[in-house]
């Protein structure tokens, strides 16, 4: 959001951020004034257990959900005060997504799969191949391109969804437990991977995950417990 950023703004930033759902005693304070912020290229393990805010907090840096008060600014901007179509461009341009569940078309081809975020931002047939050979040709998976998806392993489904999430060059992939649906061995493949990715893309990446091992390959933990940040820092490496 060139042009817009606050001067020394971090990338993402949230302030006495609430979010509240339903009314009355059905009410629940999902996110109780939280304040965070992730700077550029930084990788962040968002953990905590079932029901702490972790994956409230993901959804609005995603845009898919907003807080009931306070402010979330992305790269100094207050998403609050942006439209639906402005969110909605923000998703496109700036974030990349990366689910559990790999969310890949069925019957369709790995290419193809690559290629969905570049057609809704409108680029051309050539340019859209050749940036979605390129992400492939970064996740390692160059050559299975013209592979459908139920003609992929775990793992390979899941570095096409991660090819899918890094193609149009987002500032911020968001990754919601990757590596859930994977065996050990995969699992370690795709944290491989997205090290790499920070590293040497400058991609920012924040991971909501339960496990700790996979945590380990972050440099950041965010743990959330009843809504509210319990501990920010370092993650504890084993030895």
């Amino acid at each position: 959001m060139s042009g817009l950023s606050a001067a020394a703004a971090p990338l993402i930033a949230f302030e006495g951020v609430t979010k509240v759902y339903g009314t009355g005693d059905a009410e629940v304070a999902a996110l109780r004034g939280v304040d965070l912020r992730i700077e550029g290229g930084e990788f962040v393990a968002i953990m905590g257990p079932s029901g702490s805010g972790k994956s409230t907090a993901m959804n609005i840096i995603g845009c898919l959900d907003t807080p009931t008060g306070g402010t979330y600014r992305f790269d100094g901007v207050s998403v609050g005060d942006l439209d639906q179509n402005q969110k909605a461009l923000l998703r496109r341009h700036y974030l990349g997504f990366v689910f559990q569940g790999f969310n890949l078309l069925s019957r369709t081809s790995a290419l193809e799969n690559v290629e969905l975020p570049l057609i809704y931002r409108g680029v051309g047939t050539a340019e859209r191949r050749r940036l979605a050979l390129e992400a492939l040709r970064k996740v390692g998976l160059a050559d299975r391109a013209d592979h459908e998806s139920n003609e992929l392993s775990g793992g390979q489904q899941q570095r096409v969804a991660i090819a899918r999430a890094i193609v149009s060059s987002p500032r911020v992939v968001l990754a919601d437990e990757p590596t859930g649906n994977l065996d050990t061995a995969k699992s370690k493949e795709i944290m491989e991977l997205m090290t790499t990715l920070n590293r040497d893309e400058g991609i920012t990446i924040v991971m909501v995950t339960h496990e700790p091992d996979m945590a380990e390959y972050a440099d950041r933990e965010i743990r959330f417990v009843d809504g509210r940040i319990e501990f920010d820092g370092p993650v504890a490496k084993a030895a």
